[in-house]
């Protein structure tokens, strides 16, 4: 790994753990678990310098252009995309409703949470240096996925309740209105922009993409999917689709900064990703995790 080893070392796990091994066993698990989470969210949480949540010219560029594509899209392509969704076959809007629950952030969410919670749970002083590395490296590797997807997911989550625009042909008696609003009315078919699942799929786009760099083709193919399937479903407008696709790259994009700024996981200076610990260092260390507790 090349990533710079002081910020790694300040999430090690700290001797105290050991003293909680003569507690029972899953006891012990779950104090380390806590030990480890408690010192890992006090290092992410203090605000980095204002400057490095601040967009680059390029990035606030692009959100403008995005916002003005956003607000064209009601105008000139929301009821004509809205009608033609109502006029396809039913083999295919069957096909899309299948695939477009792929775009749920449970699908990131509960994975990364979970590996992060077993990493905590088993990365003691316990283990050789290397190992509580290669561990502790790919736990701020889950807890940046999880936090890059939940972050701005959170932020739709609230925000679209408080917007209220209507889903398609919701308030439009029996047409399609794009411009029927109910804000701050916190129901579900009033419930259209931004669009979640479109936030989730391109977060996710990014943050895996920023880790794992041969995955970007893939990973933007599945969100260009997911999005698409939002509006073949008539469950959101195009413009809802854009929207959540600005909110998740930006809320990705912060969340990267956000630990760039404390030389984790990511170049201080042009973000690039640091080299991951490999498979096999990643086997050779839950190797020596499980062998410890036969």
């Amino acid at each position: 790994m090349n990533a710079p080893q002081a910020p790694l070392d300040k999430l090690l796990a700290a001797d105290d753990a050991a003293a909680a091994s003569s507690q029972p066993r899953l006891q012990w698990l779950a104090h380390n678990a806590f030990a480890n989470l408690e010192r890992w969210s006090r290092f992410l949480a203090p605000a980095p310098p204002a400057r490095m949540l601040k967009p680059s010219l390029p990035a606030l560029a692009a959100t403008i252009a995005t916002l003005y594509v956003v607000v064209a899209s009601m105008f000139a392509l929301d009821a004509a995309a809205s009608d033609w969704a109502s006029h396809e076959p039913g083999w295919f809007r069957g096909l899309f409703e299948h695939i477009t629950k792929f775009g749920l952030s449970g699908w990131f969410l509960i994975p990364s949470a979970a590996a992060l919670v077993f990493l905590a749970a088993v990365v003691s002083p316990s283990l050789s240096r290397r190992s509580q590395g290669v561990l502790t490296a790919l736990a701020a590797r889950c807890g940046f996925v999880f936090l890059a997807v939940g972050v701005p997911g959170l932020f739709v989550t609230i925000a679209k309740r408080l917007i209220g625009r209507a889903r398609p042909f919701v308030g439009g008696h029996g047409h399609d209105d794009p411009f029927s609003y109910r804000p701050f009315i916190w129901r579900p078919d009033y419930a259209s922009m931004p669009s979640g699942h479109s936030t989730t799929a391109v977060a996710a786009a990014i943050a895996i993409g920023a880790l794992w760099p041969r995955t970007r083709l893939v990973m933007w193919l599945y969100a260009l999917i997911i999005m698409a399937s939002r509006v073949f479903v008539l469950a959101h407008h195009p413009s809802d689709v854009i929207a959540g696709a600005l909110t998740g790259a930006a809320g990705a994009y912060l969340v990267r900064r956000w630990f760039a700024a404390r030389r984790l996981l990511f170049c201080i200076r042009d973000l690039r990703p640091y080299t991951g610990p490999s498979w096999r260092q990643i086997s050779a260390a839950l190797h020596e995790v499980f062998a410890g507790q036969a």
